[in-house]
This record gives C-alpha cells, sequence and structure tokens, in this order.
C-alpha cells in the first residue's frame, strides 16, 4: 500500500492519476449542457448505498468510471449560465491550479515549521485585504472556512471587547434579513436567547438606522451592554447593502463594536465601477469576507479581518508542544495565535494565484459583469406583468414571484412559485433558489456567473411562467 503514498518515488503515478481525474473532469465540463440532471434521492441514494467501501477496485480508471455514476453525472455545476440560485460562483482557472498545488504539498497553517513560505503569503493576502478595506496599519486577520466561522469570531472578540459583568446583559443588533450565522454565534457564544435584537429594514432591505439608534438607546436605558453591530454588506436574500456611513456614526457615538458581514459584497473590494457602494466598511471594527463568493475562488476561503490586531488576542491560546508563548519573543509567526481553528489548509494559496494571474482588477471586472447582468434583469422583470420584482438590486440578486393575472388568492399563488422551483429542478433545465418576504413565496436568482446573459434570464422566466401555469390549469382541472 506504500506505492499509494505521495513522495518523491510515486510522483510519476501522481502525475498520471491526476492527469487522468484532469481529463475526466474536463470532459464532464466540455459537454454539460444544464446545471443538474434533476435525479432524485430515491434514484440516486441506492446507487450509493451499494458501494460496499470494504471492497476497493484496486483501480484509478475503475474508481472514476464508479465516480461518473455517483457523482460527476449528477453534480450541480455551479459553472454552467442557467446556474441562478445560491450565492455559489464559477471559479477561475489559477485558483484550481492553487487548490492541486495546496491539496499536494497539504501544509498546515497554524504554525511557522508546518507551513514558512503559506504563512507569510496568507499575512501577505491578509494586509492586502486590510488596505483595499481601509482598516489602517494596525489592522490583521487571518483566513477561516467561511462566513459562519468569520462572524463567530468577529463577535468572540466583540463579546470580549465589551466586559460585560453578566453574559445575559449582552446584545446584538442586526437587521431582520442578516445572515442566520448571526444567531447562531450568539447561541454559541454563550448568550441568553434575547441577545440578538431584530432591527427593522426599509423598502430596500437596509437597516433603518433611525431604528438603530432608538435600539441602542433602549439597550442603555434598560441598563444593558450593547456588544455590537452586524452591518450587513451585501444580504443572502436581497444583496442589499445596509446604510454603512449611518451605522459607523452610531457606533462610534455609543461605543459599540461594528462589524461589517461583506461575506457576499467583498467584490465590490476590486470593483472598477462599483466600490462606492460599500462606502464606509473602513470604520468597521471587524470584517468578514468571503472570497469564495464574489472573488470566484473555489470553497472554502474566507476570512475575518479586525482593525485593532491586539483584539485578536481573545482566541489566543499557547500550547506547548505548538505554538510556546516564547515563539512570540522570538518573533516566530504562528497563525493559530489568531484563529478559532489549529489544523487549517493553505486556502489562501487560490487567491494568491489569481491575483497573481489576473490581478485584483481582473477580479473586478468579473463581479462587475454580474452586478451588471442583475440591473438588466431587473428592467426585464419589472417591464414583465407576469413578475412582481422586490428590490433594485444592490449586488447580483434578484428575488421576484410568478403573479398570474386570473389568481387573486395569495396562497395558490405561493404554491404556483413553490411548484415551478420544484419542477424547474427536476427539469435540469435551470437552477433558482426561494426565500420568503413578508410571509409569502418569491423566488430568487443569485447571479454569479459571468457567462450568464440576459437572454438566459429571459428563458428561465419563460421555463418558471410556463411550469406556474401549468400547475394553475392542473390545480383548476382538479377543482372542478
Amino acid at each position: 500500500m506504500r506505492s499509494h503514498l505521495l513522495n518523491d518515488t510515486t510522483a510519476e503515478q501522481y502525475r498520471r492519476s491526476v492527469t487522468e481525474g484532469v481529463e475526466r473532469v474536463a470532459a464532464k465540463l466540455a459537454t454539460t449542457d444544464r446545471p443538474f440532471t434533476g435525479v432524485t434521492v430515491d434514484a440516486l441514494s441506492p446507487r450509493i448505498d451499494g458501494i460496499d467501501l470494504d471492497k476497493p477496485l484496486h483501480d484509478t480508471a475503475a474508481v472514476l468510471d464508479e465516480l461518473e455514476d455517483v457523482y460527476l453525472r449528477d453534480a450541480v455545476y455551479f459553472h454552467h449560465p442557467r446556474y441562478l440560485a445560491h450565492l455559489n460562483c464559477p471559479v477561475v482557472i489559477p485558483a484550481v491550479l492553487g487548490e492541486a498545488v495546496l491539496s499536494a504539498v497539504n501544509s498546515s497553517l497554524d504554525t511557522w515549521d508546518q507551513s514558512a513560505g503559506g504563512t507569510l503569503i496568507e499575512r501577505k493576502l491578509i494586509d492586502w485585504t486590510t488596505a483595499r478595506i481601509g482598516l489602517g496599519p494596525a489592522a490583521d486577520g487571518v483566513f477561516t472556512s467561511g462566513g459562519t466561522q468569520s462572524n463567530l469570531q468577529a463577535l468572540l472578540l466583540a463579546r470580549e471587547e465589551a466586559k460585560a459583568q453578566s453574559l445575559a446583559d449582552l446584545r446584538i443588533f442586526a437587521s431582520e434579513v442578516s445572515h442566520f450565522s448571526v444567531r447562531k454565534s450568539a447561541k454559541l457564544l454563550g448568550l441568553g436567547p434575547d441577545a440578538v435584537v431584530s432591527v427593522p429594514v426599509d423598502h430596500d432591505k437596509r437597516m433603518r438606522t433611525v431604528a438603530l439608534a432608538r435600539e441602542l438607546e433602549r439597550c442603555a436605558s434598560d441598563g444593558l451592554v450593547p456588544m455590537g453591530v452586524v452591518a450587513t454588506g451585501g444580504t443572502t436574500d436581497f444583496g442589499s447593502i445596509d446604510p454603512l456611513p449611518e451605522i459607523a456614526g452610531l457606533c462610534e457615538q455609543y461605543g459599540v463594536w461594528m462589524h461589517v458581514d461583506a461575506a457576499y459584497g467583498c467584490g465590490l473590494l476590486a470593483s472598477l465601477k462599483y466600490r462606492d457602494r460599500i462606502a464606509g466598511i473602513e470604520r468597521a471594527d471587524s470584517v468578514t469576507v468571503d472570497y469564495h463568493k464574489s472573488f470566484f475562488q473555489p470553497v472554502s476561503s474566507s476570512a475575518v479581518l479586525v482593525r485593532d490586531a491586539a483584539t485578536l488576542r481573545h482566541a489566543t491560546y499557547h500550547a506547548e508542544y505548538l505554538n510556546p508563548r516564547r515563539m512570540v519573543q522570538e518573533r516566530i509567526p504562528n497563525q493559530v495565535d489568531k484563529s478559532l481553528q489549529t489544523t487549517r489548509r493553505f486556502d489562501a494559496l487560490k487567491l494568491w494565484m489569481t491575483l497573481r494571474v489576473m490581478g485584483a482588477d481582473g477580479i473586478g471586472e468579473l463581479f462587475d459583469e454580474v452586478c451588471d447582468l442583475a440591473a438588466e434583469g431587473w428592467r426585464l422583470l419589472a417591464a414583465d406583468p407576469r413578475f412582481d420584482v422586490v428590490v433594485q438590486p444592490s449586488l447580483s440578486t434578484l428575488v421576484f414571484r410568478y403573479i398570474p393575472a386570473a389568481v387573486t388568492d395569495p396562497a395558490e399563488i405561493d404554491r404556483a412559485n413553490l411548484y415551478a422551483r420544484k419542477a424547474l429542478f427536476a427539469s435540469g433545465d435551470a437552477v433558482v433558489a426561494g426565500t420568503k418576504v413578508a410571509g409569502r413565496h418569491y423566488l430568487k436568482f443569485t447571479l454569479l456567473n459571468p457567462e450568464t446573459t440576459a437572454a438566459d434570464i429571459a428563458a428561465v422566466l419563460d421555463l418558471i411562467a410556463g411550469h406556474a401555469e401549468q400547475y394553475l390549469g392542473d390545480s383548476l382541472d382538479r377543482a372542478s
């Protein structure tokens, strides 16, 4: 079995195996004509359940054949222009190359003696990102597994900086359409069930700063401790960007930690056209960025950034076998000193490769394209009497629902939209997401593929309308 270990004696076998795998994937990508096959759980489960993992095939080609049957054939392909659902982006080739390199070398980014150059590359990218944000010379941060972990760590730092006598007294303020990880983080941090105060949003799904000011004042008058305000730089459902400058002013007034969840909107940091949409982010105490959303990186690639590097001490623990205190005096850079994780992949390499091949402007151009596409899609929806569109996009998300001319029952319209989404997914012709607005079911396009066109959007809208009309027609037939 030593022949399967990657080392100097098996380098040629590694080259052949990886090349064979890459050729299979490349062939699949080249011939994929829709984002999904429509396979069902009931159809796919028996194929996987039937595999005996205690009986290996002992042949790479045979395993790849099997993988075609249980995964590659029925995978959801984000690169397809009619994948319009979640915050999943097509990935750029330099980043995929970086993924191959980091997997083979397998550095762990916790300590210098496990990563060396990897440590310095990650630190350089953190400095690059904090400079793009404008956090100042004392800024720092660390790569994480994703936005949920980044938000958790940021709120951990906010909790410790708040210095409350009792965790039950702490309050976090976030808009009613902020990411679910805010509430999840509050629970993981031991805060009470009332810790997260939901702040209303305006028509454009942006936090109402008048309401935030009112809640901060109430918190103070009730003798509670405002732990932090989470402003969102691109909500998951609407792509809406909270009024960051006004929120920053309130945070400064009340002495509250300001966290900006820019997991989605961080693409604006590279934008050539729309950077001003995220103005005010530079005043944050901490920021979440997800490169694997709007920087076109493979999962996972995220970071949490802070204005004051000293606050990262709240995540620091020294272990003698790993990062003893003496290493600080010896100026040995250990990234585990800043991270909630210990063993950690060299995910920063993917962004490094991307910047060195494409440059930040190359990323920004791609993100600008999808923002432009969303604006065009909004015009299509606004002009189409079959659909109701919620807000004009700030980023690349469109939330809408089909409104039949002859049906006025909101519940029946809900069912028609749910059916249309399900039927579209089952057909494999396109993949769209869904959400709720004011208790009603809506559909959602998350546009992160520059290859998607307005013609694709129009075609998918026609498919949605067709499925919804089919449902309503069948419903009438059943009723009669």
